[in-house]
């Protein structure tokens, strides 16, 4: 091969390196000891900015780089963040220094690592910080207080305090969940204000928030910082052409005086809130020793519930709904009742709430249903074959589709469908929980019946009435007591009857006591059903054992029986109460 053939062989394969290194999917450069490029790639000219199709990037980071490179003679990776305005660019680059041909040069190559970068930011947020409201999270606010923890300075104090919205399940069930998670973002800027760099927020979950206040110098401080963060909240909130009012039950815990680390710190925060929430709700308290003690007591029923619930020691009482005029027994209520462990029944205050909290309630309510059903025949015998049979299931089970469709088909698979009344309370129909146009018609096609318990205790209105279809109203036993003596409740009274009748529903008196209440409304109101210890007390299916009727009449003696001794003194009866 002759020179010119070699020269020209040569060239070409030059040529053709060049279009490769120009053509690389990564950025390439290279530079001479003094920083002059003298090679660089396509790729890399338009990261730099260099091919004009965007603003040349503060290249002072990776010139630094460079340098370091050449004067260590060692290679150099690092991340390189190029902003364009608010896009931002992350390459990750490798400054590598060679020797060739007696020169000093500089090779760099670099791969955009962007779209990883964002995810794990993503990632980071999603960790580390609440999607919502953009507040810290609680590992982050734990971080935060175990460094205070652990410089542990004489004389430094600081304060938790544990925030908890009150009703914000009422909102939500109410107005519906776009609402609520915006009435939360508000909620988090108002709580924010006034914080120093030195605090800090965090929402912990749906309806949470702690606040870190450090330093402080004494509980009085504290104390006037979140009166005036309770009062700032009373203001309303203006939400999707709604105006809501909320309030915000707060516990304080002090470091060191209640605790020396984040989560005892935490819980007894979280233990004043309570007290806070059991005494009348939208204020602050500070932890005391006393409300441990509480705590434990609490934790204990807890435990015993569960037990309870295992070892199936809830039973069943049955209270008469009767007919005021004849005393017939038009239907019973299945009230649900605890035998604790030394055999001794305890009524459902004591352990409602707390299953309805504990997720527990929807395992009682089926062994409410399972126990009518075992004892039927028994039911029948003494109340009689007609007589519906009443299970009350809460608005928060009500509003839940999955369950209500479980207890639906488990009605329907008792063979007597149409003997039961579901009793929820009006809260359940106001709600926006489709209650009423998708989970009411399941029931209405078994023949199920629905009852309003406790109305007029609730959230909704008479013209709310209007707009629900059901076959019963029970009136509150708040406008029951003593109503030949309130002229108020009575005016009010007569308003639901009347609305009631208009509408074709039943109604019943709740909590009637004693003669006076019903000749009142004996006199006065077409109201024909009753339900109270005037007529009959809640009984036990032992009890119905033992007093089993063989007809009909002994059936009213032993069921709906005036309770004759009481006239003077119905004051044991609230023992018994539901």
């Amino acid at each position: 091969m002759n020179d010119n053939a070699y020269n020209g062989a040569s060239e070409a394969e030059l040529g053709f390196l060049k279009e490769i290194v120009r053509m690389l999917p990564a950025g390439l450069t290279v530079q001479d000891a003094q920083g002059k490029l003298l090679l660089v790639n396509d790729v890399a000219a338009s990261q730099l900015g260099m091919d004009g199709s965007r603003p040349s990037p503060n290249l002072a980071p990776r010139r630094e780089a460079c340098q370091q490179a050449l004067k260590s003679g060692q290679s150099v990776t690092s991340e390189e963040a190029l902003h364009d305005g608010a896009a931002r660019q992350v390459l990750l680059t490798t400054h590598r220094p060679i020797s060739l041909a007696g020169r000093e040069l500089l090779i760099s190559a670099s791969s955009d690592i962007t779209e990883q970068k964002n995810f794990e930011d993503q990632l980071f947020r999603s960790a580390y910080f609440d999607e919502l409201t953009g507040l810290p999270s609680r590992r982050v606010i734990e971080h935060r207080t175990n460094g205070l923890l652990a410089r542990d300075q004489p004389g430094e104090r600081f304060a938790l305090a544990f925030l908890d919205v009150d009703n914000f399940k009422h909102i939500n069930d109410y107005y519906g969940h776009a609402v609520g998670d915006a009435l939360l973002v508000e909620l988090s800027k108002r709580l924010g204000r006034d914080l120093r760099d030195s605090d800090m927020l965090s929402r912990i979950s749906g309806d949470e928030f702690l606040l870190l206040l450090s330093p402080i110098q004494s509980q009085d401080e504290v104390a006037e910082f979140m009166q005036s963060t309770l009062e700032r909240l009373t203001a309303p909130f203006f939400i999707d052409n709604s105006e809501l009012f909320v309030s915000t039950s707060v516990g304080v815990s002090l470091y060191p005086d209640h605790g020396r680390n984040f989560e005892t710190l935490r819980q007894n925060a979280d233990i004043a809130m309570y007290r806070i929430k059991n005494n009348g709700k939208g204020s602050a308290s500070f932890f005391d020793a006393g409300m441990e003690r509480e705590a434990l007591a609490r934790m204990k029923i807890e435990q015993s519930l569960r037990l309870a619930i295992l070892e199936k020691r809830f039973c069943c009482a049955f209270q008469s709904k009767v007919d005021i005029r004849t005393q017939a027994v038009k239907g019973i209520e299945a009230l649900v009742r605890l035998r604790d462990d030394e055999g001794v029944i305890q009524a459902p205050g004591s352990f409602i709430n707390l299953a309805s909290e504990l997720g527990l309630i929807d395992e009682l309510t089926h062994l409410v249903l399972a126990e009518i059903v075992k004892s039927i025949d028994l039911i029948n015998e003494s109340f009689g074959a007609d007589a519906t049979i009443s299970i009350n299931v809460a608005a928060k089970q009500a509003g839940n589709p999955e369950f209500m469709r479980n207890f639906a088909q488990a009605m329907k698979d008792t063979g007597f469908p149409q003997r039961f009344m579901i009793e929820v309370t009006e809260d359940a129909f106001v709600a926006k929980n489709h209650f009423q146009s998708e989970i009411l018609p399941m029931f209405r096609k078994l023949g199920v019946g629905i009852s309003i318990d406790d109305f007029g205790t609730g959230y909704s209105s008479l013209s709310a009435l209007a707009d629900i279809t059901a076959d019963e109203i029970k009136i509150d036993r708040s406008f029951i007591t003593d109503i030949h003596k309130r002229p108020r409740s009575q005016g009010i009274l007569r308003a639901i009857e009347s609305l009631s009748e208009a509408l074709g529903m039943t109604v019943i008196a709740e909590g009637l006591e004693t003669y006076e209440e019903l000749a009142y409304l004996q006199a006065a109101t077409k109201i024909r059903y009753a339900q109270g210890y005037y007529f009959a007390r809640p009984i036990f299916l032992e009890e119905l054992k033992l007093a089993t009727p063989a007809s009909s009449e002994s059936r009213t003696s032993v069921s709906a029986r005036p309770m004759q001794q009481n006239r003077q003194g119905y004051s044991r009866a609230s023992a018994y109460r539901r």
